[in-house]
């Protein structure tokens, strides 16, 4: 994969977990697509609406899908890279949190997850005016919600095809294209994360 400046990068994590490269790859990928698009939607007249700061679809959202390489990605990424007081706050999170409700990775409108937020929410931006409260402006108002170039998701996810044990080519693109890669995904909102607060336990840094 040709370099790219939005790629994040663990160089020794990336050493040990095979797997890790692939999905900071797909990030990377969706990463510059979802910029591209930002500066072709601005071109057209759109001023994107998303700031700093802004968690109102981490709230609204109650169905944000996500593959298995990135659960994976951040059981990682809270077990061995999240730091105290944070640590804490997100076991706490986990364990109070229901299935349905909210994110249970934004604390105090915060996401502690950031660097290894899903593929779902880095695509999903909104141009014009700010979400209202409780807005899910998929539905209210679809016209002003960034549609990502297929292009980049079938890049992104072509590059975590061996995590599957899909390697050649035309075996890689049959997954995607077929719809098994996305019959694999799980909402968000209700896996069963508690299991992560107790592997937090077990693997106290």
């Amino acid at each position: 994969m040709k370099k790219n400046k939005l790629r994040l990068s663990f160089p020794e994590d990336e050493k040990n977990h095979i797997w890790l490269p692939l999905l900071l790859n797909a990030y990377a990928i969706m990463d510059e697509g979802v910029k591209r698009d930002i500066e072709r939607y601005e071109k057209l007249g759109y001023s994107l609406a998303c700031k700093r700061g802004c968690s109102s679809c981490c709230k609204t959202h109650r169905d944000i899908p996500i593959y298995p390489i990135e659960i994976v990605g951040i059981y990682w990424y809270v077990i061995e890279k999240v730091k105290e007081p944070f640590r804490t706050k997100i076991k706490n999170s986990l364990i109070s949190h229901k299935k349905g409700q909210p994110c249970p990775f934004l604390i105090d409108g915060i996401c502690f997850i950031y660097p290894m937020r899903p593929l779902a929410c880095r695509q999903f931006n909104v141009f014009n005016n700010p979400c209202s409260p409780g807005e899910d402006p998929f539905y209210t108002r679809p016209k002003d919600v960034l549609k990502p170039s297929e292009h980049y998701l079938g890049k992104a996810l072509y590059e975590t095809t061996p995590f599957y044990n899909v390697y050649t080519d035309d075996e890689r693109v049959e997954f995607i294209n077929s719809g098994k890669l996305n019959a694999l995904t799980r909402i968000l909102q209700n896996y069963p994360w508690i299991e992560l607060a107790r592997r937090m336990d077990s693997l106290k840094l």
